[in-house]
């Protein structure tokens, strides 16, 4: 049973006894006669008037004020409360003052004041919210040398895509403490996992569950803050329309290795953590005229060339290569190309020209 079914049920029954109550008063009042008659009347109207406005006098707005709150980040709620706290003492200082005036100002003005200064303190530190937090993390939170480190920034929410769950690698990315804060998972992600995790194909079926393991995996390391939250974004059904428009009202940025997503949460101005264009950030930086070591494991397209690999995974292209197939050989850099695939390296053995 639903809350507004209950809600309709019990407004119905209240707003009936009412208008029960009104009609025979009124019956009594205007001298008619048969009250039993207006009694009856009075209390169907009021049964029908329960029945409608109850959810929007009860459940609607509760229902409001809890997505509401769920859209605020932590930041914002902390500061709210200290100007609130701030207001009230002030118009709690106000208030004796203020109650010496001659009535009616002396009842009115203290109330009118708590009002007016608890609001105005939530409105004054809610909009000097970041210079409240970060002076708050330079007195409570110094690094290990000394420096002065903000709240702020490690206390930040990151929220994660179903692809970087998948992928795998976010774990030991988060395990390194290279992703300081919150570690946000909508629910509506989880069931895009869920549901791929029950896809009769069998690929997909082996891509969700390994995206299960790696979040369980998340949750058990002690070093990394996890948090799975209902919060939604209502009249939008797709996942990376919820992110993008979710990431624009808690103002964080989303972890992704998805290509369009990426485009897209680019241009709405949304900050984006690519996990795929950080592994090609940490990839070996390799110069023409370097030495490496490399094994030739297989043909590559031209003719007479071999292909290996770095231990990152850049490939490398050896001229005149296929001579040394299964052979670790010393070669020499020539060219190093940045494609959109990635890092390519071509060299040549080393001594030959």
């Amino acid at each position: 049973m639903s809350a507004d079914l209950i809600a309709r049920i019990i407004g119905m029954i209240v707003f009936s006894i009412g208008g029960a109550f009104a009609g025979n008063g009124i019956s009594n009042y205007y001298h008619q006669g048969q009250p039993l008659i207006y009694t009856i009347i009075f209390g169907l109207v009021g049964a029908l008037i329960g029945l409608v406005v109850t959810p929007y006098l009860t459940t609607r707005p509760m229902r409001g004020l809890r997505t509401w709150l769920t859209r605020l980040s932590a930041d914002a709620l902390i500061t709210s409360l200290f100007g609130l706290i701030a207001g009230l003492l002030i118009a709690a200082l106000l208030a004796f003052p203020l109650s010496l005036l001659p009535p009616p100002y002396g009842k009115i003005l203290p109330f009118l004041g708590a009002l007016i200064f608890g609001y105005l303190g939530m409105a004054i530190f809610v909009m000097r919210k970041s210079d409240i937090v970060n002076m708050l993390g330079g007195l409570s939170s110094r690094r290990e040398n000394g420096a002065p480190t903000s709240w702020g920034q490690t206390n930040r929410t990151i929220l994660l895509d179903t692809s970087v769950i998948i992928d795998g690698r976010v774990a030991d990315i988060a395990k390194t403490g290279f992703l300081p804060g919150t570690l946000l998972i909508p629910r509506f992600v989880l069931n895009e996992l869920q549901y791929i995790a029950d896809s009769p194909d069998g690929l997909r079926r082996a891509r969700g569950r390994r995206g299960m393991e790696v979040l369980s995996e998340l949750q058990k390391a002690a070093s990394v803050l996890v948090r799975i939250s209902d919060i939604d974004v209502e009249g939008v059904r797709e996942v990376d329309d919820k992110l993008v428009i979710l990431a624009r009202q808690l103002k964080c940025p989303i972890l992704t290795n998805d290509y369009n997503l990426n485009r897209v949460a680019e241009l709405q101005g949304v900050l984006i953590l690519n996990i795929n264009e950080l592994a090609n950030a940490i990839k070996s930086v390799v110069l023409p005229g370097e030495l490496m070591e490399v094994n030739v494991i297989q043909e590559g397209k031209e003719i007479n060339q071999g292909v290996g690999y770095m231990e990152d995974g850049t490939m490398v292209v050896v001229e005149n290569g296929n001579k040394y197939l299964n052979q670790q050989i010393h070669v020499t850099v020539t060219k190093v190309l940045q494609t959109a695939a990635g890092r390519m390296i071509f060299a040549r053995p080393e001594g030959k020209e």
